[in-house]
């Protein structure tokens, strides 16, 4: 059985089930690693460990003498003269664990992807055509744990804190290889509508507002970086107006204001939301006047319910100040609403009567 790039008597073959489940696994411990990563930058535990180990990093500090080098290292770097100095070994230890954990996820997932990789590649259960793809991943997940320690190394000197620049690419890659592992699965195990309907009048539309969703989520990987969630905890007021007076610096061109300058980032987080919500909205209404397969009018409804309860839980998470728990909930929030978009996005293709190529990844 292979994966459904390939043909037969000019009928694309049926897809290996199997592989599909692996690369859902695959997708679904890529979520979970955007989540840990959001909950080490909200401890603030990214610069806990100073150096980039590949191989030997996978075993933590065992002994006491090991601990106490671990944490001369780190007080060394700006982050603790200037903000943790004077912690104790046990606080420090709080934060090295969700670092180590973030390092070790990152590296399970290698483990995770290239040991069934190989057997599937061995067996023949993966296509000609999907081999290739599936290896361009797998260098991509080699190259986000090189950005991630470019992330880190921005804030071992001269910085108390890693770039905003850097985190938002390592972010963005992060979602980039979720979408890639989610959509090729989901490809795998649903085949194309088999009677006619009018999802490709929504296909542009809703491509338009998945970019527009991951120009949000980078939005907040900005408002992460700069801390801006801590300023203006209300909604939907920012001060005295909507648009908070230090908006704008004088002395910034608007780019580097709109990505240095916190007041800025956040606003435009918000406004983006708010955007995705009402393109979310618009596409559910639109879908109901339109002759839509089942499926597909529940991938709208979801998607637009996931937008709504996304906007939700990003004021909550102003009105609380940013609590921990929250915060890692709407970011993995942002994660399901993009799956929901997917799947969405999955259901308008042509019908199968209509096809005439196999299906590219």
């Amino acid at each position: 059985m292979t994966a459904s790039v390939t043909l037969q008597a000019g009928r694309p073959a049926q897809p290996d089930r199997l592989v599909a489940v692996w690369l859902f696994a695959c997708a679904a411990m890529t979520l979970v690693m955007v989540v840990i990563g959001g909950i080490t930058r909200l401890t603030e535990s990214g610069l806990s460990i100073t150096e980039w180990k590949p191989l030997t990093g996978v075993v933590p500090p065992l002994t006491e003498a090991e601990w106490e080098a671990s944490f001369a290292l780190y007080q060394q770097i700006p982050e603790y003269k200037l903000f943790n100095k004077g912690m104790s070994l046990a606080d420090y230890k709080a934060i090295y664990w969700w670092e180590f954990i973030h390092r070790l996820w990152g590296r399970l997932i290698g483990i995770a992807f290239v040991v069934p990789f190989a057997v599937f590649l061995m067996r023949r259960r993966i296509g000609r055509g999907l081999a290739p793809w599936l290896a361009l991943l797998f260098a991509l997940g080699a190259l986000q744990g090189l950005l991630g320690w470019y992330m880190v190394a921005s804030g071992l000197s001269g910085r108390t804190d890693v770039s905003q620049y850097r985190l938002a690419a390592h972010f963005g890659l992060a979602v980039a290889l979720y979408c890639a592992l989610f959509w090729t699965a989901l490809r795998l195990v649903r085949s194309p509508p088999s009677q006619p309907h009018e999802g490709a009048r929504l296909r542009p539309w809703l491509i338009a507002a998945l970019c527009l969703l991951g120009l949000t989520m980078i939005a907040g990987a900005f408002v992460a970086g700069l801390n801006a969630g801590f300023v203006y905890n209300s909604f939907p007021w920012m001060g005295e107006g909507l648009v908070p007076p230090d908006y704008s610096r004088d002395a910034a061109g608007f780019w580097a204001n709109a990505l240095e300058n916190p007041a800025a980032a956040q606003l435009h987080h918000r406004l983006l939301a708010m955007l995705t919500l009402c393109a979310s909205l618009a596409l559910w209404w639109s879908g109901r006047q339109l002759s839509l397969t089942r499926p597909a009018r529940m991938a709208l409804a979801a998607f637009a319910l996931a937008a709504a309860v996304q906007v939700g839980s990003g004021v909550m998470t102003l009105f609380l100040t940013v609590p921990i728990a929250l915060a890692a909930l709407h970011q993995a929030g942002a994660m399901v609403l993009l799956s929901f978009g997917l799947w969405a996005l999955l259901e308008m293709r042509r019908p199968a009567i209509l096809r005439t190529r196999p299906p590219a990844y």
